[in-house]
């Protein structure tokens, strides 16, 4: 893991007044960034090395879904390989699935962590560990489908490995719920707890239909910092914004704030308009010290960054927390 990294920032302008806000040169990857992509959006991205290595999610002219490993000297302009990650066995021998898609990336004591959705028999989280980016190892899936946005802790809580993720169904889900499991060894999943709930209408309006983990949280004073994604079902379909919310440090299903108004929504030509247009959809968060660096997927079509101070975003989700 690189402990010391520079992480890819650029200052608020000057005539921002937002928490958080976007990359003048957004988008960062572009749909066609490899030969044979349709679009590139909802990845992940760690630091590795001398600089950073991500899983993105590449969906091909046949809008195949799959996942692929890239490198980058900066976080901002990256080499990605032109063929999918090929699993070998971890903990199974079940390894094939009909798609993956969504990856997050976590570091945890010796390895790199992946999780993604996994097509089998629908949609499930798939687990699978990595050392280099270059070979990558399958383990069992960790649920029954369907399941989705499977996120990992950074770190142990309790002695366990712990995981949020969304049941759901097999199509475009019109409902869904954080909840948090735990695992002794990365193969057994159990102690499912609901974590959080969409909110009423009249509450909350952005995140009423459906909530979905976004970044692997990461540790504060205040505890875990998470960046979701929510749903509101408009006349024009699901549009998805970007929140975030606090979990207790020791027992994260437990959410101490969370916020009513959202961080960031489509507002941007690349986020208004794509494969599926009106989307900001989190997957990773570089943090260093004060400042966070989030990678999003806008549209369905393309990987978007935004900037924030994490004072300024704690404050801001404690000030307007419907908790």
């Amino acid at each position: 893991m690189n402990e010391k990294f520079v992480m890819p920032w650029e200052e608020r302008p000057a005539d921002c007044k937002e928490v958080m806000w976007r990359y003048s040169k957004n988008p960062v990857i572009g749909r066609y960034q490899i030969p044979s992509s349709n679009s590139i959006f909802n990845s992940a991205v760690v630091p590795f090395k001398d600089g950073f290595a991500g899983v993105f999610r590449c969906d091909n002219r046949a809008v195949q879904m799959n996942i692929f490993a890239g490198f980058s000297k900066d976080g901002i302009n990256w080499e990605i390989n032109h063929e999918p990650i090929v699993f070998k066995p971890g903990n199974t021998e079940m390894i094939d699935s009909e798609y993956k898609y969504d990856p997050r990336v976590t570091w945890i004591e010796d390895r790199y962590w992946i999780t993604w959705c996994n097509g089998y028999h629908g949609p499930t989280i798939g687990i699978g560990y990595t050392f280099d980016f270059k070979e990558f190892y399958q383990c069992e899936n960790a649920f029954l489908p369907f399941n989705r946005n499977g996120v990992l802790f950074p770190q142990k809580i309790n002695g366990k490995y712990a995981m949020l993720s969304r049941p759901s169904d097999n199509g475009h889900t019109p409902f869904g719920d954080i909840y948090i499991s735990y695992s002794p060894d990365m193969k057994y999943w159990g102690e499912h707890r609901c974590v959080m709930k969409v909110t009423p209408f009249p509450e909350s309006a952005w995140q009423c239909t459906k909530i979905g983990a976004g970044s692997v949280p990461f540790l504060t004073e205040e505890g875990w910092l998470m960046f979701y994604h929510g749903v509101i079902t408009t006349c024009n379909g699901f549009r998805y914004s970007m929140g975030a919310a606090i979990l207790d440090k020791d027992h994260p299903e437990k959410v101490l704030y969370r916020t009513r108004d959202y961080l960031l929504a489509p507002a941007a030509p690349y986020e208004l308009q794509g494969d599926v247009p009106n989307v900001v959809f989190p997957c990773a968060a570089l943090q260093d010290g004060e400042r966070v660096a989030v990678y999003y997927g806008a549209a369905d079509t393309v990987v978007g960054m935004a900037f924030g101070y994490i004072s300024e975003i704690i404050d801001f989700v404690k000030r307007t927390s419907i908790l």
